[in-house]
């Protein structure tokens, strides 16, 4: 017997858990003010993200998707895209949003049952919100397969969960996207859960980056508490699509410091200890230290930062719960150009219901 194909997963980190530097940075990040505005970013999705749980558990916010603990895999994602480029988010991944534009008081509408808030800011060809889970892949891919035709220097790009890629959809979207070499990047967020689910009883798979084998693209493993990392990673893999080089499958290792969302409770099935262990690698600490080391950060200047943002995100709150409801028409108003009989019936059952009809504005 002789071996006809040998594959490895190859490992990036530029930061390690101390903010020390494992090696030569990326050009980016000589440029503290660069490396500034990320952390910024970073800690105004974590700000955002505490306010949006708060509104939840006080009655002001539906079921919410917490981002604590993945901050530096979205912001260095949404930093190495261009405005043209598409992204297929999943239902979490808010500093990539506002990173490329998206207003907070959308994400509250969306997560307030508004669906006005799927019309979100930011790149008009962004696609919106996608609970079901691992459909957004094909949905980057068939994105990246009109680019391709259209020769346009474009990419999109797809994140997903861990227990996302066990979903047939993963495999179609990077099958097709190998096979057809497209300008598409698959960034998936492990965060060593799929709700109760570890990802030891996920997959046999060593590494969930070596799924990419399979499709016969190029698959890597980074530091998804590295934002470092994470940009240059996905900035490489963007520029080898864009260069007709095709797709690439990134892993990017992180945790999920909070509950799956506001309906679940983590300390059911999670460990005390694996959670405590988390916290002591969480993104925002290496970050912060090397900015502090070399003289870009201080407390007076976080502390402005965080009282900049908190204004903001009141802001956006109170322009949320001023925002007047939807009508239960609006779950009918756009299914068709004329609807028919059974859609007007349920129109009227469900304004029934509701006990009003479309306020008047």
């Amino acid at each position: 017997m002789r071996t006809v194909a040998e594959f490895s997963i190859q490992y990036l980190q530029h930061l390690d858990a101390q903010g020390n530097t494992t090696g030569d940075l990326p050009a980016f990040a000589s440029d503290d003010a660069e490396l500034l505005k990320m952390y910024a970013a970073m800690l105004r999705a974590r700000m955002f993200d505490t306010k949006a749980v708060n509104l939840q558990r006080t009655g002001k916010l539906g079921t919410y998707a917490s981002c604590l603990g993945q901050e530096a895999t979205h912001v260095g994602v949404g930093a190495a895209m261009r405005p043209e480029d598409c992204l297929a988010i999943v239902y979490r991944e808010i500093g990539t949003l506002y990173w490329r534009g998206v207003r907070m008081t959308d994400v509250l509408l969306y997560w307030g049952g508004d669906e006005r808030g799927n019309d979100f800011g930011g790149p008009a060809h962004d696609f919106p919100w996608c609970v079901p889970i691992a459909t957004q892949t094909l949905h980057a891919a068939g994105a990246a397969m009109a680019f391709k035709i259209r020769k346009e220097p474009r990419c999109a790009l797809a994140y997903i969960g861990d227990g996302g890629t066990s979903e047939g959809s993963f495999y179609e979207a990077i099958n097709l996207a190998g096979a057809r070499r497209l300008p598409v990047v698959f960034v998936i967020v492990n965060n060593r859960w799929a709700i109760s689910v570890p990802i030891e009883e996920q997959t046999a798979a060593q590494t969930l980056a070596q799924k990419a084998i399979a499709a016969g693209i190029p698959g890597v493993q980074v530091d998804g508490n590295d934002v470092i990392a994470v940009r240059a990673c996905v900035e490489q893999a963007l520029a080898e699509a864009r260069s007709s080089g095709g797709p690439t499958v990134i892993e990017a290792m992180s945790y999920r410091l909070s509950d799956h969302t506001t309906a679940d409770d983590a300390t059911r099935y999670r460990d005390a200890a694996e959670v405590a262990a988390a916290w002591e690698i969480e993104p925002m600490i290496r970050l912060r230290k090397l900015l502090i080391a070399r003289g870009a950060l201080d407390e007076t200047h976080e502390q402005a930062l965080k009282a900049q943002f908190a204004r903001e995100i009141e802001a956006a709150v109170q322009e949320y719960l001023g925002t007047s409801r939807q009508s239960t028409d609006s779950m009918f108003d756009h299914l068709y150009a004329n609807p028919p009989p059974y859609v007007e019936a349920q129109k009227a059952l469900a304004r029934r219901y509701a006990g009003t009809g479309r306020p008047s504005h």
